[in-house]
């Protein structure tokens, strides 16, 4: 893949700041890079405390978006899932509102400062407004260690789990966990073992999951998350790291090129942004977001645009990345996000 120079990228930036409906991953508040490239509009946002190896590697997905021809959609839409954050367990009907359509719940569990008591309800809660029908998914993100995962997915077996995303840090926890809970039928899905390791297939290697959870973003584009697909032999769930429709276009357009395609996707997290950059946002429609490139919308941008000092955090950010790329420092191979 080519690098633009960095003039090509400062030239054309727009960094917005997003009010979220609900708090979601401890922000308020979205922010993120968008510049148009001879592809389309591309977006660049690694979570501001992301060091800046990693955020480079969410650059190359950016250009590699932006500058490069993609992969022909297999379908027009994809199936997604709604997304329920660690919320008060009386606020998921209005949550789940917002999800037209959607048949799949994530459910955000293991919350910092929360308890065991406050995920049953609220798993108890998107259980009562989807039905025994509905799928639900659980998410801890890595927050619990192997006994107080089990203990946890244990109580929370009750409600059908349709599988446990993460539950625990480390890829021997996950495969201790994975043993543990071999007689319970809760497939154990891999994500930040996948995104954020040095080798995206160790977890795959090490039989610690039943299927992968696959982020554009973080793993460097379109090309290199096909790659790890294929290799991985894996089902995958296709999911986005909170983006704006432009960022969420990525994820839709990977998961649309997926010959193998049977877990609904979490790709309709544009329905937990208060505003967006486009006057037709990917939200989900019949539980289904489409597999395209947005317009985004100039008024928008303008209207959304973070402060200066935010803007200029940015584009020093956006440099810094940009001489890691330039370096070789962060290879295409890599997906060290």
């Amino acid at each position: 893949m080519s690098i633009p120079s960095l003039a090509d990228l400062r030239d054309g930036a727009h960094v917005v700041a997003l009010p979220l409906t609900t708090r979601f991953r401890g922000v308020d508040v979205r922010e993120a890079l968008l510049v148009e490239g001879p592809e389309g509009w591309t977006e660049f946002s690694p979570f501001v405390e992301y060091d800046d190896p990693e955020a480079a590697t969410w650059l190359s997905a950016a250009i590699d978006f932006g500058w490069e021809r993609q992969p022909a959609p297999l379908r027009g839409d994809v199936r997604v899932n709604a997304t329920v954050p660690a919320v008060d367990a009386g606020r998921v009907p209005e949550i789940l509102a917002r999800f037209e359509g959607c048949r799949t719940a994530k459910v955000k569990v293991a919350e910092r400062g929360q308890h065991l008591s406050d995920d049953v309800a609220r798993v108890r809660a998107v259980r009562d407004e989807l039905g025994a029908e509905g799928r639900i998914r659980v998410d801890a993100n890595g927050g619990w260690n192997v006994d107080e995962a089990e203990r946890a997915l244990h109580a929370l077996a009750a409600f059908d789990l349709e599988y446990a995303e993460q539950p625990c840090a480390s890829i021997a926890e996950l495969a201790e966990l994975r043993h543990r809970l071999a007689d319970w039928d809760i497939p154990i899905a891999a994500d930040e073992s996948v995104r954020k390791a040095t080798d995206p297939l160790d977890v795959a290697r090490a039989g610690a999951a039943d299927l992968l959870v696959i982020k554009v973003q973080p793993l460097g584009g379109i090309a290199r998350a096909r790659d790890i697909v294929a290799a991985a032999g894996l089902p995958v769930v296709v999911s986005s790291a909170l983006d704006t429709s432009v960022g969420l276009s990525m994820g839709a357009l990977l998961a649309a090129s997926l010959p193998d395609l049977e877990y609904d996707c979490g790709l309709g997290t544009a329905a937990l942004l208060a505003a967006d950059v486009t006057a037709d946002p990917l939200l989900p429609r019949d539980g289904l977001v489409a597999a395209r490139r947005v317009h985004v919308d100039e008024g928008l941008l303008v209207r959304h645009a973070a402060d200066p000092a935010r803007r200029d955090w940015w584009l020093a950010r956006l440099e810094r990345c940009h001489a890691l790329l330039e370096a070789g420092a962060i290879a295409g191979e890599t997906a060290g996000a």
